[in-house]
């Protein structure tokens, strides 16, 4: 079957209390990235011409936003527009499932966006399965003895694990069986079934078991977190570092952009583009670290459209140049050189704004700022000077 005739319902309404404090566990980062961006990514990867529509909480628009920048135009392409979710995971998938009407697919992948390493091949098999049978959950066999016990803890029952199973997502449906069970079980307030598969199960329909895939891990606590950072971290070991340098002089004006922040001054800074001198030598440090020429290679200053451009959008580029190797900017170090004007109390603005550019945390961009005392032009009061390193790691 043709993907541009399947459809994946990706569920990241929840707020993930399991996970500890912070941002709901979907947009919190492995790697660098959040977890709904592997997800998505991995999701298109497996499927690329399926059209994929997230349920998210209206509250997160400008997390699922920030995310989705971080994917390739191709991944972008594929998204419909978010809808809200409800307040239980049923309720989410009733509501995306009613948002695909206007698509109607033939098939539908449910998928829940704590599952980043969904591999192609589960969900070829997911889309194989749903195929022939119109409903089935990807399964693993159950390797420890399941107890059933009682509300005191005494043990009830011992089943047998041969018949056992511990399901996965992506679950896949036809699209019509999967809506109407899910409108039947609203209608009637059955609101308590954990999965598509028991939804299902519920109207009366058969659900099958395909092979599911045990890398397929689900994060949910604080130790899942770290165990999957270790995996992705373990698929990135060629450790790169570059540098970069930039110099602008002073000119006539009202302020100087530094690591796109606009700081008040008696000059501006003159250049080719808006002239942020941190932002061009991270990027060329970013650049570097690819082996991947530099800015004026990729944004050649001939060429008028870059004539008074924001330096983001080379910073932006040079980010997506490593995702697009598979990579990840593990740390940015950033000096800032000159008399005037301070950067120190712009420091954190200025950090905030090239990790958000950059689209990783704060944490992994460091700027400092010093002078030269008064020597050389930096010293005269002539210009502004700025070094960065950048540290990638991409897979071995």
């Amino acid at each position: 079957m043709p993907t541009s005739s399947i459809a994946i319902l990706v569920v990241a309404a929840g707020r993930g209390s399991r996970a500890g404090e912070g941002l709901p566990k979907q947009y919190r980062t492995l790697a660098g990235e959040p977890i709904i961006t592997h997800a998505l990514r991995a999701l298109h990867g497996g499927a690329p011409e399926a059209r994929i529509l997230v349920t998210i909480h209206p509250d997160d628009q400008a997390l699922y936003e920030a995310s989705v920048a971080l994917l390739d135009a191709s991944a972008r392409a594929a998204l419909l527009a978010p809808v809200p979710g409800g307040a239980s995971r049923q309720a989410s998938v009733k509501a995306g499932l009613e948002a695909l009407a206007a698509c109607a697919p033939a098939l539908v992948l449910i998928h829940d966006c704590a599952r980043p390493f969904v591999s192609p091949g589960l969900i070829a098999r997911a889309i194989a399965a749903a195929s022939a049978t119109g409903a089935a959950v990807p399964g693993l066999p159950v390797t420890d003895t399941i107890k059933q016990v009682d509300a005191t803890g005494r043990i009830e029952a011992t089943p047998p694990r041969a018949r056992l199973r511990a399901v996965q997502t992506p679950q896949a449906f036809r699209y019509d069986l999967i809506l109407n069970a899910h409108r039947l079980a609203d209608s009637t307030g059955q609101s308590e079934l954990t999965d598509d598969g028991a939804v299902a199960e519920w109207a009366g329909h058969a659900v099958h078991v395909f092979e599911g895939d045990p890398a397929n891990m689900k994060v949910t606590n604080p130790q899942d977190f770290a165990a999957a950072e270790a995996r992705l971290l373990g698929q990135l070991l060629d450790i790169r570092t570059g540098q970069g340098f930039d110099v602008h002089a002073f000119t006539e004006g009202d302020q100087v952009w530094l690591g796109g922040v606009s700081i008040p001054h008696s000059k501006g800074l003159l250049g080719h583009s808006d002239a942020d001198v941190l932002m061009h030598a991270v990027t060329d440090a970013i650049y570097g670290a690819l082996a991947d020429g530099d800015i004026g290679s990729h944004f050649p200053p001939s060429d008028p459209q870059w004539k008074g451009a924001p330096s983001d959008i080379f910073l932006r580029h040079a980010a997506q140049r490593v995702r697009e190797r598979g990579g990840m900017i593990a740390h940015i170090d950033g000096t800032v050189i000159c008399e005037a004007p301070k950067v120190g109390p712009h420091r954190d603005a200025i950090r905030a704004k090239l990790a958000e550019i950059m689209g990783v945390d704060v944490s992994r961009v460091a700027v400092k700022a010093t002078t030269s005392e008064q020597l050389g032009f930096t010293g005269r009061r002539e210009g502004v000077a700025a070094m960065a390193l950048a540290t990638v790691r991409l897979p071995a």
